[in-house]
């Protein structure tokens, strides 16, 4: 019975394509909408949490002053030691590895290119907690750190202003009033919260202090990165951190923290928290289309049953039960629902490859979506189609064998 109300179905919508079309347009919108929303704020959502990740595995960044969004100011505050970072790491068993840094920004010029960069000037593991990889040449290494070795890395971004086309490798850059070799070139990292990561030339800290910034004082360490011990609680890691600080810091108990702990693991979390939340509320606004197709397929279906009185005279005459024509306008309504549906996901499917090639974020095709805005439009249409489809089945056979 449900295929014969099926097959009819089928006929009844072949006969007027344009309204048909025109029926579930609404249906048509809705579906694509949802999923395009879901699914473009998936990418997004996977793109924020792979740019927080390639700042560093699990990192921790200790800075001077009371951090973002606070009345408080760096302005005054006592930087870091070198000996700080040894005692962190010395003291907390979950720290994987630490490195100080000192960055500064000066001067870069190459022939006839200059430009402002900011320096870094820091250890070895620094790579390592920052997962940078090396694109060619080499990383400095201890040795250069000990001697103070004039060497350098340098990202991208910094390869392309100075040095377009040419290779850096071997070249001597002049970095304020020093001549720097530069002996390794960074693999590109991209855009991040903090701006562009391959603007960046890191040397050995002992060089930055002594060629550049002329001080040898191990005291004017300004960040601290921290790599923690995968699995670590990252609320635990931050109080034993706090602790050691306060206490070398000659912190008394009524005193605030002058140094802030910048975790990418929490910001992550609430970054991909708000996008997912935003991305929802899109989808509810997009759903409401859905709703309006349909109201249409509503209206349609009472002009359809108005239509074809005689026809449902002339069914229920010859034997045709109620229930039977009630599941004939029902699976009509539902069928014109999922053609929509249908028709809404193909759509969805070129939008979201498209607009996740533009705005530069994955594509994430999700299938349990799909298959939800898909049911959401068959329920639509049964919500939607039951009205009409119980005024016909309730209509007197008599009466509608006499309409005209």
């Amino acid at each position: 019975m449900i295929w014969n109300a099926f097959a009819i179905a089928i006929r009844e919508i072949s006969r007027n394509l344009t309204r048909a079309f025109l029926t579930v347009l609404g249906v048509f919108i809705g579906v694509a909408s949802i999923i395009t929303m879901v699914t473009l704020g998936g990418g997004a959502t996977l793109a924020v949490k792979e740019q927080i990740s390639s700042l560093g595995s699990n990192l921790l960044t200790l800075r001077p002053g009371a951090g973002f969004g606070s009345r408080g100011s760096s302005a005054g505050v006592p930087h870091f030691t070198e000996m700080d970072s040894v005692i962190l790491g010395e003291q907390i068993a979950s720290i994987a590895a630490i490195a100080p840094v000192r960055t500064a920004s000066l001067s870069t010029i190459y022939l006839n290119n200059a430009r402002a960069s900011t320096i870094t000037g820091t250890t070895p593991v620094y790579f390592q907690i920052n997962k940078w990889t090396i694109a060619e040449g080499r990383f400095f290494t201890d040795a250069d750190l000990r001697s103070g070795g004039a060497v350098c890395v340098i990202g991208n971004t910094v390869r392309v202003e100075l040095f377009g086309t040419d290779n850096p490798i071997g070249a001597s850059i002049r970095i304020g009033r020093a001549s720097i070799e530069v002996i390794g070139l960074l693999a590109t990292k991209g855009q991040a919260g903090m701006g562009d990561q391959d603007d960046t030339i890191i040397m050995p800290l002992s060089t930055l202090q002594r060629r550049l910034i002329g001080r040898t004082s191990s005291n004017d360490i300004n960040q601290i990165s921290i790599s923690a011990v995968e699995g670590t609680d990252s609320i635990a890691l931050i109080a034993e951190i706090t602790q050691i600080m306060r206490q070398r810091r000659n912190l008394q108990s009524n005193q605030d923290n002058n140094f802030n702990i910048f975790d990418t693991r929490q910001i992550a979390e609430t970054l991909g928290s708000t996008t997912q939340l935003m991305t929802m509320l899109l989808a509810a606004v997009a759903g409401v289309s859905l709703l309006v197709g349909g109201i249409g397929i509503m209206n349609i279906m009472l002009v359809s049953v108005t239509e074809r009185t005689r026809e449902i005279g002339i069914r229920l005459a010859i034997g045709a039960t109620a229930s039977e024509v009630l599941l004939q306008f029902l699976v009509e309504a539902v069928t014109l629902s999922c053609i929509g549906g249908i028709a809404g996901i193909i759509l969805a499917f070129g939008l979201c490859y498209g607009l996740a090639q533009v705005i530069k974020v994955p594509f994430n095709f999700n299938t349990q979506i799909n298959v939800v805005a898909f049911v959401f439009s068959a329920i639509v249409g049964v919500m939607f189609g039951y009205m009409p489809a119980r005024r016909a089945a309730k209509l007197n056979p008599i009466d509608a064998l006499r309409h005209e």
